[in-house]
């Protein structure tokens, strides 16, 4: 068991503390920190390009729930899901493709619909 890996996830005037996962991918981003990117917004979800490579893990999955934190393996990017994305079905968050999941918001992730596509998004040690 590892200890507890929090992280600030800052966007704009929005600011979140998230817990990593103990998936591989999760650990390579922790080890990445900090990491800063501009951020792009497809629906609810922001996600940008960051400097980690991971391949898809066996529980990678397109659905996810609001406040979840995936990878994006083919895009090398940091996904943010906090709502309807142009690939839901239904309510929930669906990526462009299956993403590993890496961890989760801590309280409303939905504070991030206000964030515009091209803010600065700060990943860090919390």
């Amino acid at each position: 068991m590892t200890t507890e890996r929090k992280i600030r996830i800052t966007a704009g005037e929005v600011s979140a503390e998230a817990v990593l996962n103990d998936s591989p991918t999760a650990t390579k981003i922790w080890e990445a920190l900090p990491i800063e990117g501009r951020g792009n917004t497809w629906g609810e979800e922001i996600y940008f390009s960051i400097p980690v490579e991971a391949k898809p893990e066996r529980d990678a999955r397109e659905i996810v729930a609001v406040g979840e934190l995936g990878y994006w393996p083919p895009g090398t990017a940091f996904c943010i899901f906090f709502g309807r994305t142009p690939a839901s079905t239904d309510d929930r968050p669906r990526a462009a493709s299956a993403v590993n999941i890496i961890g989760r918001i801590q309280g409303d992730a939905t504070a991030y619909k206000s964030v515009a596509s091209g803010t600065r998004v700060r990943l860090e040690r919390a």
